[in-house]
């Protein structure tokens, strides 16, 4: 009797657990993880993803945006058997030289024309001359996103505000669109809006004097750079930028790098404003008593 009614149950229990229902609980499992994995997300009253906070890029795209080997410094010059740093700042040994870069291009270069991209290589070889960076100029955008300085992000209902510690650069993203920018300007005009849950913002109107990174890469005038931000974990955000520039550019590119939040105690976005750093090197000829230093 006890066999006879064991058997049943066996049967019953091994249907229970079939392929397909197994399947199936996995699908609804996947599912579920999913859906918690997008509700984690902090979200603003009105449901949004919310970005408020202090956040960095830690990775050197700053240096190239193109996958690059170290070097011994940004700017070389002949040497007797490989070239070697400029005399301007060969004394600075290994904090002047470049580390390695993983590349951020989708494709892993920038599709540049021919005729720009001997540009791109001349602002290489005059980098201490060329490069806005070590002016203080205001970085432009993308590269003030991938500085290695941390930026803070203002968001409301109304408003959307980002202030980078370099420079004291700063963008008020208009949640309406403003139409044609008045002028060309150093960090441009930019207009953002939601596609589901990723923060689109237009960037137009930039400075050509603005450069992309230490390594030269560069745009015209007709720049227009789309960001698309993504919340995807409370602390990290999937940044993506995508370039259009039919003045250097074959065709459309872009570049897709984390943002990390910064998380220390207390922590509140430092002020870089560098103009008074670059003082010397951009106008020390002119100081008075520069004669007698320099042994004239």
């Amino acid at each position: 009797m006890k066999i006879q009614w064991l058997l049943p149950a066996i049967a019953a229990l091994a249907v229970g657990c079939s392929p397909t229902d197994s399947a199936s609980t996995d699908a609804g499992a996947t599912a579920a993880t999913a859906m918690a994995t997008s509700n984690d997300i902090p979200r603003t009253p009105a449901g949004k993803p919310d970005f408020n906070g202090i956040w960095q890029v830690l990775m050197n795209a700053n240096d190239n945006l193109e996958p690059a080997p170290p070097k011994a410094a940004y700017q070389l010059v002949p040497g007797d058997f490989v070239p070697v740093p400029a005399p301007e700042i060969v004394a600075m040994g290994a904090v002047g030289a470049v580390p390695a870069s993983y590349g951020v291009v989708e494709g892993g270069t920038i599709p540049y024309k021919p005729e720009a991209l001997a540009r791109r290589d001349e602002n290489a070889a005059n980098w201490l001359a060329n490069d806005p960076e070590l002016k203080c100029y205001m970085p432009g955008v993308p590269r003030a996103t991938y500085l290695p300085h941390p930026f803070q992000i203002f968001q409301s209902e109304s408003a959307f505000f980002i202030a980078y510690s370099f420079a004291g650069a700063v963008r008020n993203v208009f949640l309406s669109d403003p139409g044609e920018p008045p002028l060309d300007s150093w960090m441009g005009q930019s207009y953002g809006y939601w596609d589901g849950d990723t923060w689109v913002v237009e960037v137009s109107g930039l400075d050509d004097r603005t450069w992309f990174d230490r390594a030269g890469n560069y745009h015209s005038y007709e720049l227009k750079v789309t960001e698309r931000y993504t919340l995807v974990s409370e602390n990290v955000i999937e940044y993506e930028a995508t370039m259009e520039d039919p003045q250097v550019f074959e065709r459309p590119w872009t570049i897709k790098m984390p943002i990390y939040r910064r998380l220390e105690d207390g922590y509140e976005l430092p002020q870089f404003k560098c103009v008074e750093f670059v003082e010397e090197m951009m106008y020390g000829k002119y100081r008075k008593g520069r004669e007698s230093e320099l042994g004239f």
